[in-house]
């Protein structure tokens, strides 16, 4: 009995005994031919691996930036939206802001001008203290209500700025020189107002002294007895001598009836 072991030897000694006259039989340039064009083919095939996976890197790299481009987009068109938003309700609220301006200049301006009509009355009615001044004061006015190229609020101010002064003067003392006529005869003087209670003069001779009687519309003498008040008072107004008690003539208060 033959060995198995030496049967396959047999059968591998014959098989390469086979291959080796089949390979001698082919051409030895048609074998590497054939081999060239095998690697050629595998090179091949890796340059179009490698180049799909470059261009499936450079789509995955471009895919990745659109998707965060998209979401800034997102986030600023919502912005965008938003800010969008808000103006459309502030440029609404403007306009009503506007409506309702036009609407208050319309009111506030025959408002205004009442205004100034009482005041010239008040003015008219009152003592007569500076008159010029204060007639200058109500001319300009007068001009302001005027100037169509000055706002509301503009004229607004400046009537309140007069309202202000006339106030102002029922809480001061002053003194002033000016012209009084009395008798017919214009003669300067030299006047105190105590605040709207007492508008009196003193001739620049020291000696001749009176008041304003708001009663008759005139003015009228005093005694001598009130020289020395009355130019203490101007002092005083003057700055030159401390506030004191001034014992001067006033208008006793009218009796209210119902």
């Amino acid at each position: 009995m033959i060995p198995r072991t030496y049967l396959i030897g047999l059968l591998v000694c014959a098989c390469f005994s086979g291959w080796s006259e089949y390979v001698s039989a082919q051409p030895v340039e048609q074998l590497i031919e054939t081999q060239s064009d095998a690697v050629t083919e595998a090179i091949r095939s890796q340059d179009t691996i490698d180049a799909l996976a470059d261009e499936t890197q450079r789509m995955l790299s471009t895919y990745r930036n659109t998707i965060r481009q998209t979401e800034s987009l997102r986030v600023y068109v919502e912005q965008l939206d938003r800010l969008l938003d808000s103006q459309q309700k502030e440029a609404a609220s403007l306009e009503t802001q506007l409506q309702e301006i036009e609407v208050t200049q319309r009111d506030i301006m025959p408002l205004l001008v009442r205004m100034l009509d009482h005041l010239v009355q008040f003015v008219a009615l009152d003592i007569p203290f500076l008159p010029q001044e204060r007639q200058e004061r109500l001319n300009r006015l007068r001009n302001t209500f005027d100037q169509s190229d000055l706002t509301v609020t503009e004229k607004y101010r400046s009537i309140m700025e007069a309202y202000q002064i006339e106030t102002d003067y029922g809480r001061t003392i002053e003194g002033y020189r000016g012209a009084i006529t009395i008798d017919g005869q214009e003669r300067t003087v030299d006047f105190l107002r105590i605040g709207r209670l007492a508008l009196l003069y003193q001739g620049l001779d020291g000696q001749e002294v009176g008041h304003w009687n708001q009663s008759t519309q005139e003015w009228e003498p005093l005694p001598s007895s009130y020289r020395r008040a009355i130019n203490r008072g101007l002092q005083i107004a003057a700055k030159q001598s401390v506030p004191n008690l001034l014992l001067l003539p006033v208008p006793a208060p009218s009796e209210v009836t119902q």
